[in-house]
């Protein structure tokens, strides 16, 4: 019998920026978690940012964006923050101005680090993508991320 606790650890781990579903799925596995249970968790995860995320990341570019020209910890993270955001919307460029919107779903669907849900809608954000087709390929690529992460890890090993 698997734990609540186990369950609330990787759902809690897929909502971490760059973990996401498809390391908490892996996680979930370590933790005693059947492939299929952890799929499921992850999953919801996946769907939670999905739908989170376009709502609230103008809220959270705004609010870091007041901290231009501060010093200390806030200077800190405005200027990480304005790095991530030019290294994202040059590596997302030539999947979205190629593909548009399937391009979104492909760079949320590579399971590698500084790809998935969250940056993905930071690239929506940043290209001016519509919110209910930003949600629909955060959900497809997200989904597709775990599916991939969980083939290459159950079903072809």
């Amino acid at each position: 019998m698997v734990s609540t606790e186990t369950v609330l650890y990787v759902y809690l781990l897929s909502l971490v920026p760059s973990f996401e579903g498809r390391y908490a799925l892996l996680t979930g596995v370590v933790l005693g978690l059947t492939p299929s249970e952890a799929l499921i968790v992850a999953s919801i995860g996946v769907l939670t940012l999905s739908l989170v995320l376009p709502q609230v990341l103008y809220l959270i570019d705004n609010l870091v964006r007041r901290w231009d020209n501060r010093e200390g910890f806030l200077g800190f993270i405005n200027r990480f923050y304005h790095r991530y955001v030019e290294r994202t919307r040059i590596r997302a460029s030539k999947y979205m101005d190629r593909y548009g919107f399937l391009g979104l779903i492909i760079f949320v669907a590579i399971p590698l680090p500084g790809t998935g849900v969250w940056t993905g809608s930071l690239v929506s954000f940043l290209f001016g993508l519509d919110k209910r087709k930003t949600v629909l390929a955060l959900v497809l690529g997200g989904l597709l991320s775990n599916a991939i992460t969980y083939t290459i890890a159950f079903l072809l090993s």
